[in-house]
């Protein structure tokens, strides 16, 4: 009786294991079997997904079960609607069928269509498609972001520093000899993941508008390297406590790098640094502030009316153009398929554009760096010892229409930046006195890549007036600390399925 009594709670435990359990599906091509990365999974027509780089997603706990409805969608290919119960039957894969639409059956000629005129109207309504309106919102997003920092060189050794002997700076040199090695060895690497509510508004003031945004974490994790490894926080903090040990935290520095000497004023007092930001609003020590000032600068980086970097939209006299074909999208209507490449010097990016027949609004952008440029590249090596370049910038973005408006908002975005840079130069600090100087000298030699990918998730979207945001009130929040990936930690939420390379990392101990 007691053994039928273990294997029964037994069977129940497994039974609630399986109720509880995620789901996870993957969204392949039913012609090539290959996995479709960034098609759009909406969830009981309320919430949107997208698959990861790879074709997989991750559904919710409280969307796990049999009745929940998918709506699965992709550019080019014909939508299709399932529950999670037929997604069990179909062994957690889902096979979507191309389009098999073509140019004649949207063109009233045999003419094919001409890519620089398509463009130009692109141009022309870019304001019309993109332009914010004065409507509020409230948006959930998901964001995540993954920082790397690779060390080739890095060699630091303090030649003077007052108040020291040779004994201990030799001390000095060989315990920062080891540090470098062990950054070397083991590269800063960090991963994290945001989950927030965005609220925003565009008033008319006094003849000028004021935007105002509002932001509600609801979950944030980090996963990076701790112990032997260090983080970028570690190292900037190792670094801030190296100068501690040499420089007097109640005096003023200047500091000097071979010929060129700075004009500023260096201080480690806070009371100092405090007057220097006076009249900026700034927390330092705010996450929710720094976390609004990073999502603030992405939306710049993905901005197709401002930022500077989509110029194959923005200036298309700099790129040659081909006409593709036409696709299906994803609101049963069809696209123009273009790819770009540069024309004139100016022009730096190749890629691959999907724009709306009726509108002529970009649906998607895929874009990266033609092989061998580089965007703002300054290169004195030899005679200044720095070098520093962005030799990495790539991205797939897609937009969606608003509901009952005809402009688009940014669904998607999948962004990948990096940079070289090389540094190979004396460094003094000179304390500012009339009477004996407190001097600190080092030489300081670097070399590394740094690279950032973001990913960014709209997963729902409606309208809200300006009073209701002026009521939210903000709360700063902190980061949960994890030293591997764990899907129980989002089972609560839907989320971006991370890639192998983020489930697979482990924090060095």
């Amino acid at each position: 009786m007691k053994q039928i009594l273990i294997s029964f709670f037994f069977i129940v435990f497994l039974f609630q294991l399986g109720v509880a359990q995620n789901i996870k599906g993957k969204i392949i091509d039913s012609a090539t079997g290959e996995s479709i990365p960034y098609a759009n999974i909406k969830v009981n027509e309320s919430e949107n997904l997208v698959s990861n780089g790879e074709g997989y997603f991750t559904l919710s706990e409280n969307n796990s079960q049999d009745e929940t409805l998918l709506t699965v969608s992709y550019l080019g290919y014909v939508n299709q609607q399932l529950t999670v119960a037929e997604l069990k039957r179909l062994d957690y894969s889902i096979k979507l069928a191309p389009g098999v639409f073509q140019l004649n059956d949207v063109a009233v000629s045999n003419i094919k269509p001409n890519p620089y005129e398509i463009m130009a109207n692109v141009k022309a309504n870019l304001s019309r498609n993109y332009t914010t309106g004065e409507k509020g919102s409230k948006e959930m997003f998901f964001y995540r972001t993954s920082n790397y920092f690779n060390p080739s060189i890095i060699d630091v050794e303090i030649n003077e520093s007052t108040g020291f002997s040779k004994q201990a700076l030799s001390k000095i040199n060989n315990d920062l000899q080891g540090f470098s090695k062990k950054l070397i060895s083991h590269p800063p690497l960090s991963f994290t993941d945001i989950l927030c509510n965005y609220y925003s508004v565009k008033t008319k003031k006094a003849d000028k508008f004021v935007f105002t945004s509002k932001l509600a974490v609801l979950k944030a994790t980090v996963l990076k390297n701790e112990g032997e490894s260090t983080s970028l926080d570690d190292l900037e903090k190792t670094a801030m406590n190296m100068m501690l040990q040499h420089l007097d935290s109640t005096k003023y520095y200047r500091a000097k790098s071979g010929l060129f000497g700075s004009r500023d004023t260096i201080s480690l007092r806070k009371d100092f640094n405090k007057k220097k930001n006076k009249g900026i609003d700034i927390e330092i020590d705010s996450q929710l502030t720094a976390t609004k000032s990073n999502l603030s600068s992405f939306m710049y980086q993905t901005n197709l009316l401002n930022n500077k970097k989509f110029d194959f939209i923005q200036k298309p006299e700099l790129y040659d153009y081909t006409f593709e074909g036409t696709t299906y999208t994803n609101e049963n209507e069809f696209a123009y398929v273009l790819t770009f490449k540069p024309r004139k010097s100016k022009a730096m990016y190749v890629g691959k554009l999907y724009i709306s027949e009726t509108d002529y609004a970009i649906l998607r952008t895929d874009y990266i760096l033609e092989e061998g440029e580089k965007l703002n590249n300054f290169n004195m090596k030899f005679l200044l010892g720095i070098k520093v370049s962005e030799n990495v910038s790539k991205g797939t973005i897609t937009y969606k229409k608003k509901a009952n408006d005809d402009s688009y908002y940014m669904q998607y975005a999948a962004i990948e930046t990096g940079n070289y840079f090389y540094l190979n130069r004396p460094l003094k600090f000179i304390e500012l006195t009339s009477s004996d100087k407190d001097v600190l000298s080092l030489d300081l030699k670097m070399e590394a890549n740094t690279s950032n990918k973001t990913e960014f998730l709209n997963m729902s979207r409606s309208t809200t007036t300006a009073e209701a945001i002026e009521k939210i009130k903000e709360t700063d929040f902190k980061f949960i600390t994890i030293k591997s990936y764990d899907p129980k930690i989002w089972k609560d939420y839907n989320a971006i399925e991370p890639l192998q390379e983020m489930k697979q990392f482990k924090a060095i101990n």
